[in-house]
């Protein structure tokens, strides 16, 4: 159920760092975008918004983009009711202060990666008081996302599924210059470079395919075929790349945007899961097809696909599983929705 705009706060802040790829800022972009639509106003403070020229090249009425500030640049700044630390990017020193000295303080949201591991629900809305430092008395609590229902659930916006329902797969790929031919399989990519491109392309060489391959470095090693067609895709705004999914026969996604967008396709999809040099990614992935109960089949593909077993010399026919996996994720509360539940029980 969609939240009344009136039972949110209306006034956020939410700060986001880009590292190394675009999705935390893709994942901030969403949340943005979605409590727009709910009627709020948005302050996204980033450090780098080069890529929104292309992930959100018409902006969000309602939500207002802001460089990451300098003590200087916030003189005259009064944080909203509600400031979001995205992914632990630690929110500048002044704005902490400027926080502390309201009135009626802030709630403050450390927004948290998606994970599907027992830790999440333990953790999920746990308190941090700040006992020194210029937030001092303020309190940050954890809010993590997540496939159950002890998380914050999955961004979706309150019109996905009518969006979904009144999508023309055929007619969206002509606008982007493609068509299918007769019994060809569509297969979307966006990959990291470690993922093993040769081995997809004799994988996918099984029947007539046409790979539909977002950019990056990965692109660059695929090797068309016989029976597989590479088309390379332009930069695509975050509801082209909703579009894309919903097109493709399957999805190979990667990170958390995506592997999210993914779920709400409801079509069959394979999970590069975000490489750690420690090796911790090994286990979030086993948590998550657990969680998911992925069938066996895809779980060996999965695993092959992200280094950690042979990769497997067929894609397994697992529609089923991706609709009811959806159809389950759809039954639980959206995050903004469970956000919005969290901080009118915090008083």
């Amino acid at each position: 159920m969609a939240v009344a705009p009136a039972s949110l706060p209306q006034h956020w802040d939410i700060f986001c760092r880009v590292i190394d790829n675009h999705g935390d800022l893709g994942v901030c972009w969403r949340l943005c975008g979605d409590l727009a639509a709910r009627g709020v106003h948005v302050r996204l403070w980033v450090d780098d918004a080069s890529a929104l020229a292309w992930m959100a090249p018409e902006g969000h009425a309602g939500v207002e983009l802001r460089a990451w500030p300098a003590a200087a640049e916030l003189q005259g700044v009064t944080p909203g009711e509600v400031v979001v630390e995205a992914f632990g990017c630690e929110l500048p020193t002044e704005f902490v202060a400027r926080m502390a000295q309201l009135a009626s303080s802030p709630r403050w949201i450390n927004l948290e990666y998606l994970s599907a591991e027992d830790y999440v629900e333990r953790s999920h809305g746990l308190p941090s008081p700040q006992f020194s430092g210029p937030g001092r008395g303020l309190i940050k609590h954890f809010f993590y996302p997540g496939f159950s229902a002890g998380t914050g659930g999955l961004l979706r916006e309150m019109d996905l599924q009518a969006r979904q329902a009144d999508f023309n797969a055929e007619a969206w790929l002509a606008g982007q210059g493609l068509s299918r031919r007769p019994g060809e399989r569509l297969v979307s990519l966006f990959g990291y470079p470690g993922a093993p491109a040769e081995a997809l392309t004799r994988l996918l060489a099984d029947q007539p395919t046409l790979l539909l391959a977002c950019p990056g470095a990965l692109r660059d090693k695929l090797v068309p075929g016989p029976n597989l067609r590479i088309h390379a895709l332009p930069y695509l705004s975050q509801f082209d790349y909703d579009h894309l999914l919903w097109a493709c026969d399957w999805n190979f996604v990667r990170g958390e945007d995506s592997f999210v967008r993914a779920q709400w396709a409801g079509k069959p999809m394979v999970w590069h899961i975000y490489p750690q040099s420690d090796g911790a990614h090994a286990a979030k992935l086993e948590a998550f097809m657990a969680r998911s109960r992925l069938p066996a089949p895809q779980q060996a593909l999965w695993r092959g696909w992200n280094g950690l077993a042979p990769l497997p010399d067929k894609l397994p026919y697992c529609g089923d599983h991706a609709t009811g996996w959806r159809a389950a994720l759809l039954a639980q509360g959206d995050l903004v929705t469970q956000l919005a539940g969290f901080l009118a029980a915090l008083g």
